[in-house]
């Protein structure tokens, strides 16, 4: 999974409305990913999740996750 995230930061860092791309692993569980990211704008999220890497990366993901899916959380900006 490691290769397939570094992989994927490439593509996604070099998309436009990209802001920041940042993977990381837990300290305590390596095999446990938490994904940070910003997009430009909602237009640019979207361009985003039609990506064909994405799309890729995410089939390949499912053979190797332990649940359902990814989960998702959205954030606003405090400062």
């Amino acid at each position: 999974v490691a290769e397939m995230m570094r992989e994927l930061t490439q593509h996604v860092r070099g998309e436009p409305g990209n802001e920041l791309f940042l993977p990381h692993t837990r300290e305590e569980n390596p095999r446990e990913y938490f994904v940070f990211e910003v997009y430009r704008d909602e237009a640019a999220f979207q361009e985003h999740i039609r990506a064909d890497y994405g799309a890729r990366f995410n089939g390949e993901l499912a053979r190797h996750i332990e649940g359902d899916a990814s989960e998702l959380t959205w954030l606003l900006p405090v400062a």
